[in-house]
């Protein structure tokens, strides 16, 4: 029991911070702009109770632990997914090809909100291969709803909207990543060469990628998303 001091070890940790008083949405903001500053080696519990004014301890009412702290930056991702859906006017629903450009909106959406979040982006990987399907975020669990649905809406049976969900998640969150590898050696170096670093590379081991460093460090944009998206729908739909 607590002493009449509020010191005892029972205390409970006060949740209202520089901002007001915490919610989850606050916390889970706050983390994730913690992380686009300075990468997630700085996210602690520790350091966002500073970052939000109050006590570590306080922060376990909205996440139970680390990992779900590092989940819910996972939600708050999906959650700006889903807003800036919500938000964007998309293909009216009586337009027959309208499931293939809104799977386009979501990918395009999911690229713009990646780019803007570069630091979290690993967490769409690490985590859902620590997360099984039933236990991830409820916003990520609604984004595979949508996907799926929009599949269905295509007219394929489960088997082949399975199939053509993996391969579209498989496809965005690989060339995100690949958009988001670091290719520059010395940002301050004005020779390309020494910029890209290609001293560093064995010429005679490493003869072409040498050659196609320059072109491989422009990122493909929104452009080859959508390039490699068309080429994988027409794939699976050329089977029917």
């Amino acid at each position: 029991m607590a002493n009449g001091s509020g010191t005892g070890p029972t205390r409970r940790a006060s949740d209202r911070g520089r901002y007001g008083r915490l919610n989850r949405e606050r916390v889970l903001a706050a983390a994730l702009d913690l992380v686009d500053r300075e990468g997630l080696s700085a996210l602690s519990m520790r350091r966002l109770g500073s970052e939000l004014g109050v006590e570590a301890m306080a922060l376990y009412r909205y996440a139970a632990s680390k990992d779900a702290l590092l989940d819910g930056l996972v939600e708050a991702l999906y959650l700006e997914l889903e807003e800036r859906l919500e938000a964007e006017p998309g293909p009216g629903a009586a337009d027959a090809a309208a499931w293939r450009a809104k799977l386009h909106r979501i990918a395009r959406t999911t690229y713009d909100i990646c780019l803007a979040h570069p630091e979290a982006v690993p967490l769409l990987a690490t985590r859902m291969l620590a997360v099984p399907l039933a236990r991830r975020p409820l916003a990520a669990l609604r984004d595979h709803e949508r996907v799926l649905t929009l599949l269905r809406e295509a007219g394929l049976d489960d088997v082949r909207a399975s199939a053509v969900f993996r391969a579209f998640t498989a496809w965005l969150l690989g060339y995100v990543s690949v958009e988001l590898q670091p290719m520059v050696d010395n940002p301050d170096e004005q020779e390309p060469a020494f910029r890209l670093g290609l001293h560093r590379m064995p010429s005679q081991e490493l003869p072409r990628l040498r050659e196609t460093a320059a072109a491989l460090a422009e990122r493909g944009g929104p452009e080859g998303l959508a390039a490699g998206l068309d080429a994988l729908l027409d794939r699976f739909l050329a089977e029917e």
